[in-house]
């Protein structure tokens, strides 16, 4: 298993204990690891493929979807409070 994938596997791990932390605990580990995302993706994505690469992709988007669909909502413009049903 090449370097790119152990840290991946690191990656999600410490993703998943920053999701058991209380949420005012969450912020700055959170942060760091949606900073560090986009490169680990990348490094995978040179290294072994397409195929790889999207499937990191796609798990960093599941993981991470909503604060990808605030930043993104802020990004455009749009209101980022959650509109009631």
């Amino acid at each position: 298993m090449s370097l790119a994938l152990k840290l991946a596997c690191f990656w999600v791990l410490a993703a998943t204990g920053v999701a058991m932390l209380p949420m005012r605990y969450q912020y700055v580990p959170g942060v760091a690891l949606l900073l560090v995302a986009p490169v680990l993706i990348g490094v995978i994505w040179h290294d072994h493929g397409f195929w790889f690469g999207a499937a990191a992709l796609f798990g960093f988007v599941s993981m991470f979807r909503k604060p990808l669909v605030f930043f993104g909502r802020k990004a455009l413009g749009l209101p980022t409070e959650e509109v009631p049903k």
